[in-house]
């Protein structure tokens, strides 16, 4: 393979150039990042179509990989909740944490476990927003600073629970919560192996630093995998890929266009100094350096620009000259996401 078949393996292995169902697509994924929901139902869009209330029937929001909070299938719960062992749907929270050995944690073991089983009692009753929760809480006596470590902005005790599988946030913009089902966790080995599978499958061809980067993962945890999949390795440009041979397509045309998601897997599944859709002089661009990553657009196979939705238009902001070509093909793709929006160039 050279690198753009390479290119247009990922394009096809992540579902931009032949759609299929959301549930389908959150999977093979492993997910996807979802602390912009506008951003995760952009992403699926591209990867599905047109993406209605219904789309997200069965979805839930939870902090997974790279503790950032993911969109995924329901069914998806006992792999993402591998990771809290024991301590599943535990109230009990004694043990050393990294919020509670913060020196700001207002919060003692028992004043953790009080507020949670407030915030579980009257989830029972139904779905609640953050704000509703924050006010049931100061109803039951839940003081300022003890209001600042469990509602952290980041997390806090709210994190907490979700990681421990009593709750998880609606598929939606707004920050609401429901009550999770009782599931049984898998062994963390098996959901890692699990989740490496689907990465090689449908990130792939992929390289030892690209899982790196995905997984926060050192090599030797991503070499021990990769010594248990059936995976196919070549080398290109001095790298070595990985992939699943019946994921590995014959060389295709690469869409002239395509308007990828803030947080898009194509951005965040490879290293981004080695991705090759990602030319280096447009890196911090599209990654900032306050963790943002901000919707690219890609031009044949190519970042040559970034975009965002703001009252009623689609601002494009363009990293070089396009030709005339790539003009008419970013104006008929544009049309096609969005006929009543206005197409504005921003330098």
């Amino acid at each position: 393979m050279d690198i753009q078949q390479i290119l247009y393996a990922r394009l096809h292995n992540q579902f931009l150039l032949q759609p299929a169902s959301p549930e389908h697509v959150t999977k093979a994924l492993c997910g996807i990042q979802a602390q912009f929901f506008s951003h995760a139902r952009h992403a699926l869009r591209i990867r599905c179509g047109e993406m209605e209330a219904e789309s997200f029937s069965g979805m839930v929001k939870n902090w997974t990989l790279r503790g950032t909070v993911h969109l995924f299938h329901q069914a998806d719960l006992p792999l993402f909740l591998a990771g809290c062992g024991q301590l599943y749907r535990k109230n009990e929270w004694t043990e050393k944490s990294w919020w509670n050995q913060r020196p700001d944690w207002a919060l003692t073991p028992r004043k953790q476990q009080d507020l949670a089983e407030i915030i579980l009692d009257n989830l029972a009753k139904g779905s609640m927003t953050r704000e509703e929760m924050k006010a049931v809480c100061r109803g039951r006596g839940m003081e300022e600073r003890e209001e600042q470590s469990f509602f952290d902005p980041w997390g806090g005790g709210i994190r907490e629970m979700c990681e421990r599988g009593f709750m998880h946030y609606l598929p939606q913009e707004e920050k609401a919560f429901a009550l999770s089902p009782i599931i049984q966790p898998m062994e963390k080995e098996e959901a890692e192996l699990e989740l490496a599978r689907r990465y090689f499958t449908h990130y792939g061809p992929s390289t030892v630093h690209d899982a790196m980067y995905f997984f926060h993962a050192p090599a030797k945890k991503v070499n021990s995998w990769l010594e248990k999949l059936p995976l196919t390795a070549f080398s290109c440009n001095g790298s070595v890929y990985f992939g699943m041979e019946d994921h590995l397509p014959q060389p295709g045309a690469i869409p002239p266009c395509l308007f990828l998601a803030g947080f898009d897997p194509l951005m965040l599944g490879y290293e981004k100094k080695e991705n090759p859709f990602l030319p280096p002089e447009c890196m911090r661009k599209i990654f900032s350096l306050s963790g943002i990553v901000m919707p690219a657009l890609l031009m044949d196979g190519r970042v040559k620009g970034m975009w965002k939705e703001k009252g009623g238009k689609i601002i494009i902001t363009l990293f070089e000259p396009l030709t005339k070509k790539q003009l008419t093909a970013l104006e008929d793709k544009a049309r096609a996401l969005w006929q009543e929006k206005t197409l504005v160039f921003s330098s």
